[in-house]
């Protein structure tokens, strides 16, 4: 029988004001133009589409004490933190369009606090070829974007950490990333001293996607909100050119599939960020098309009918 979905809100932010590279602002609606609205309602979902979010633009500044655009990401996240818990109470699936990967910070605190309020636990699947768990002391660049987990976990600017009240939004033992291939070199030592359940390509290329996912997804039960971030560029460059920070060596389409069909089989996804998809950086806008194609089998587009 098919699995019912609850209703869904889409949420454009579109910003590129805590990456390296410009374009990711225009993927919202990369995304629209790639059906996905009209692909999620073709599978029976009740699919309401907010629009963008407004915010500051990209100023293309250098780092001021270790952050660049820090004024700027504070107030996207912000605003996309309130206007996401407002689907969440609801009722309703939030569902961002990014927009660069920063705006995990607003996206999973609201996700956090509704949890925090329901009495539910959350589990947070990081799909990303970077662990993004950068400070200020790390990287020299000052991207925001390679800082999301961190400052969701407490480390980072007062500013962001604070996004929701509640410090630390999140703890690492809630987050599972996969497909992790490019990992700064202070940030291995971070990440391996607060414990972070991370399994990287290598950890893929010796067990296999399956058992990856069964050990990412162990432990959801009925009372367990999964948040999903889908980075685009998790995916290999060669199936997913659109994004701004491409490292090869990432996953193919049948292991993406894969991925998406064992997150679905849960039952469990109450909230999914798609983000760093880069139109200006793509080739006929497949890498918005692939990542429609990946959302639907997060909602239940499989070859045949499963048990």
């Amino acid at each position: 029988m098919p699995r019912s979905y609850p209703p869904v809100s889409l949420i454009g932010v579109p910003t590129d004001i805590g990456a390296g590279h410009l374009g990711a602002r225009l993927g919202p609606d990369a995304l629209r133009i790639a059906g996905l609205a009209e692909a999620l309602r073709a599978r029976g979902v009740d699919v309401a589409d907010r629009g963008n979010l407004d915010g500051p633009p990209n100023p293309v500044q250098p780092p001021v004490g270790g952050y660049r655009h820090l004024d700027g990401v504070v107030a996207w996240n912000e605003a996309l933190l309130a206007a996401s818990l407002a689907e969440l109470r609801a009722g309703r699936m939030p569902v961002v369009l990014g927009g660069d990967h920063s705006l995990a910070i607003g996206s999973i605190a609201a996700v956090a606090a509704h949890c925090r309020e329901a009495g539910r636990k959350l589990r947070v699947l990081w799909l990303d070829a970077h662990s993004d768990f950068n400070t200020n002391q790390v990287t020299p660049s000052g991207n925001l974007h390679g800082m999301p987990v961190a400052c969701l976990c407490g480390i980072g600017p007062e500013a962001l950490v604070r996004i929701g009240g509640h410090v630390p939004a999140i703890v690492p033992a809630q987050v599972r990333q996969v497909g992790i291939r490019s990992v700064d070199q202070e940030e291995k030592r971070l990440v391996k001293e607060h414990g972070l359940d991370i399994y990287d390509m290598r950890h893929i290329d010796e067990v296999g996607m399956k058992r990856t996912m069964e050990a990412a997804l162990d432990g959801l039960d009925e009372n367990t909100h999964l948040h999903v971030s889908f980075d685009v560029d998790v995916l290999d460059p060669s199936i997913a050119p659109g994004t701004g920070t491409t490292v090869p060596g990432g996953l193919n389409y049948r292991e993406a599939q894969l991925v998406m069909e064992m997150i679905a089989d849960t039952g469990r996804m109450g909230s999914l960020d798609v983000v760093e998809v880069s139109p200006a950086l793509d080739v006929r806008n497949s890498t918005a098309e692939l990542a429609v194609d990946l959302v639907e089998s997060l909602f239940g587009k499989s070859t045949l009918m499963r048990d």
